[in-house]
Formats: structure tokens, sequence, C-alpha cells
């Protein structure tokens, strides 16, 4: 519970009309889009300029209280389930693009801003931002930078880090912290911007950040590739890569997702195959020529059975599309259900994927398959119901063989999810007690108190 005189201090702030404290709105605060449990914070606020912005933390900071940023909540790490008590900062109202610069390939932007939003925005100037999260019609790009959000595109295009060139944000004691440049040469300092991208909230506020953008591709080729073995699809992966082609996205899909899927898009997916592959190379229509035949020949060569290669651009958007549902489909079809996204080198794609089949069989668990395999990031999907403690146990017990199998392969707990309260408990396991001891003098020297989303990443 909040006094009323510091409450008072929080509406003379940011405006009565901005503040929520009714059980109601704080609830629709108090989780995220991972299976973990709610926490009630005490208050909600929404500032309206970054001024207020600033703000908001320094007086959270000054009276102690935990304070969680929230864009539109879709983490799958925990990273945006507030402290319980405490105090939840939303973003929505920061939403202005405050630039888009042609000239330079850059621009400025508010942390509120959607990021499909912004991509359109960008296209519409004829230039092109690429990084493409599962959640983009929805998320936000502050929250893109907390976790460092990746997506389709990943593979070819990076991810959100490869396009921040600099960050506006507030520390814990209100100061305006300015890393970065619009240039794009830029070794000024420390790079601040660097440590703040998938710091998860942990470390400062962003209240702007300046995006690299880059030209569009002049021509794409889409295609889908059949498989009726699953070893099959996922050899064609390693293939691809080998060859040293990079698609601008190389998804997979298997039977059980494929089926989801289509019965909850009607894209006209086969549903009896046993996986697909859906591949998108780009660039300057000659090499895009020469690198679809390159690639339809790999996929031929290792067992593919049907290639469908999109033939008008209501083709392709339909079959992208359809892939963008995986999540939304598999969530259909029981009341639980545990997205993870432990990531491998893509030479080992293949064992992966093996891995998560035996894993499925071991602990009798129905797993749908899914992701950015040209990148090594796949998302394993378990359905289930927490109600039934019997199986939650069983899931519980499949995600660390998950994780553990990912690390033994070369690889990672998390390729665009974040660690957030979900994983925080995994991570010596991938780095060292002197990376999570370093990690936690970081905060300590940065956040004395303690307030800026407490618990994520490193623990309590």
């Amino acid at each position: 519970m909040i006094p009323p005189a510091l409450l008072k201090q929080f509406e003379d702030l940011a405006g009565a009309d901005n503040l929520f404290t009714a059980p109601a709105d704080l609830h629709t605060y108090s989780y995220d889009a991972a299976v973990l449990e709610p926490a009630l914070p005490a208050l909600a606020v929404r500032p309206l300029t970054v001024e207020q912005l600033g703000g908001l933390v320094r007086l959270c900071n000054e009276h102690g209280l935990p304070l969680t940023v929230r864009g539109s909540g879709t983490n799958l790490s925990g990273g945006t389930i507030p402290a319980a008590g405490g105090v939840v900062v939303l973003t929505n109202a920061l939403n202005r693009i405050l630039e888009i610069n042609s000239a330079d390939m850059y621009a400025r932007v508010q942390p509120g801003v959607i990021t499909a939003k912004f991509a359109a925005a960008v296209a519409g100037q004829k230039l092109f931002y690429p990084p493409d999260p599962g959640s983009q019609a929805v998320s936000t790009l502050g929250g893109n930078v907390a976790e460092n959000a990746g997506g389709l595109r990943g593979l070819k295009y990076g991810v959100t880090r490869d396009y921040v060139m600099g960050l506006s944000y507030y520390d814990v004691e209100g100061g305006l912290v300015k890393t970065g440049a619009k240039t794009v040469k830029c070794v000024t300092g420390y790079n601040l911007a660097g440590l703040m991208v998938g710091s998860e909230g942990t470390l400062g506020v962003v209240s702007e950040i300046t995006l690299k953008l880059v030209p569009p591709p002049l021509a794409a080729r889409a295609m889908m590739a059949v498989y009726d073995d699953v070893d099959k699809a996922s050899q064609s992966v390693a293939a691809i890569i080998a060859a040293h082609i990079v698609p601008a996205t190389l998804e997979f899909l298997d039977r059980f997702t494929i089926r989801a899927v289509e019965d909850y898009s009607h894209a006209g997916l086969p549903t009896q195959a046993a996986a697909l592959l859906l591949i998108e190379v780009d660039g300057h229509p000659a090499q895009v020529a020469e690198e679809a035949a390159h690639v339809e020949e790999i996929c031929r060569q290792q067992g593919a059975v049907r290639l469908e290669v999109a033939t008008d651009a209501a083709q392709r958007d339909r079959v992208w599309e359809a892939r963008r549902a995986a999540l939304s489909a598999l969530a259909k079809l029981k009341p639980t259900t545990v997205l993870e996204d432990a990531t491998v080198p893509r030479s080992q794609i293949p064992a992966m994927i093996a891995a998560l089949n035996s894993i499925a069989r071991t602990h009798n668990l129905t797993i749908g398959t899914f992701g950015h395999a040209g990148d090594g990031n796949l998302h394993p999907t378990i359905c289930c119901d927490k109600r039934d403690h019997q199986e939650w146990q069983r899931v519980e017990a499949a995600v660390e063989a998950i994780f553990k199998k990912a690390l033994e392969l070369g690889g990672t707990l998390s390729g665009e999810h974040g660690i957030g309260l979900a994983k925080s408990r995994f991570l010596e396991m991938e780095t060292s007690r002197a990376s999570v001891e370093w990690s936690r003098r970081l905060k300590k020297a940065l956040d004395p108190k303690g307030i800026l989303n407490p618990g994520k990443i490193i623990g309590g």
C-alpha cells in the first residue's frame, strides 16, 4: 500500500487520469505471456512525457519502490511481471516517431512505439527496419530493446541490438544518460547502449531510441519445402547454411504445428507433411534467382517431396502470416502453453530436433516445434494443463532437459525471449558463478536500492 501523501506526489507528477489503483486495472499489469504466477503492483502510472518518466524513476528510487516498465506485456520469460506492491510504469503514451531521416538512414523513436507501425512508417519512406518479432503487431520498440528481440529475419539481418545506434535513458536517480550517435561510427565513451540492450529494464529506463535503417531488398522469392521426414528437413537446414547461403528467413514447422496452424488459419498448408521449411531469399534480382535455384536443389537433394514457390505477394503473405500464427494456433489446443527458445549452433539443428522428439516421448508430453531454424533458434512449445500437477511436474522436467541439451550442443538458454524470472536459476549453468556475481555487482553499483525490475535475470 502506497501512503496517501506519496500517492499525491505521483498524481502531481503524472496527473490523476494517469494513475491506476483499482484492483481490476492492477490485475491487468500483474502478469505477462510467461507461464508464471502473477504479482499485483500497488500502482500503475502512465507518463505522458519523457520528463515525467524521469521524475517517476526518481520518485520510486527516493522511496525504495520497485519499478517495472511495461510496454505491451508480450514478454515470454516473466520480464514484465512486477514486484508485489511495486509500481508499473506504462509506456503506451510515449509512442511518437520523432524522426525518420532518409538521407542518413536512421530514426528516433520513443519507447512506446509499436514495432509493426514503425516498420510500416519506415517502409513508407522507402527504407527497411528488419527486426520482426512474432509479437510485432503489438510489441513496443522499448520492449524490443529491453529483450534484444529477434524475429523471422534474424538469420540474415540480425536482431534489435544490430540496429540500436543510440539511446537516451534515465538512471535510477532520474538523471538522463545519453549514449551512441546518429553517425555510422561512434566510439565516444563506454558502449552503454550495448549494455542496456537486453538488460530487461534492470539498469535504467529508456526514453528515446535511435535506430539504424537500411535500404529494402530489390527482389525476394519465397518457397515452401515439404518433407515426409523431420530429419530430412533438419538436414536441409544444415545443408543450406553449409553451402554459405544466407536466406532472409528459414523457418521450420513440425507436423503437429502444421496441423494446428492449418486448423487455425486455413492457409492451405499440407497437413500430411512431417515437416515444412518456409524459405525466403532476397537481395538483387540476379542474386535472388541464383540463390533460390540453389536452395531448391539442396532441398530436393535432402529429400523434399515437394517444393512450392510463391507466385505472387498474396500467396507469399498468406504463408508467412500462417507461420506468425503458430503460437496462437498451439495456444488454442490446451489451457497452458509453454513456449521455449533454447538455441543451438545451426549445424546442431538436426541433433536438437531429434532431442526434442526424444524429450517429448520420455516425459509423455505433446511438444509442437517451430522456429527460426536458420539461426538455430527453435521454439519447442509444450501444450499442457498447469492444473494437472503430475503433468506440470513432467513439463518442468522437460524444460530443464531442453535447456541442458541445448547447452550440451554448444547453445544458449535463450535466443530472443530473455531470461527474466523464468530462466534466472539456470543462468549459471550457461555462464559461470563469476559471471553471475560480476553482473550482480554491476547491478548493485547502478541500482543500490535494487528498485529497477528486481529479480530479473540475476535473481533477487
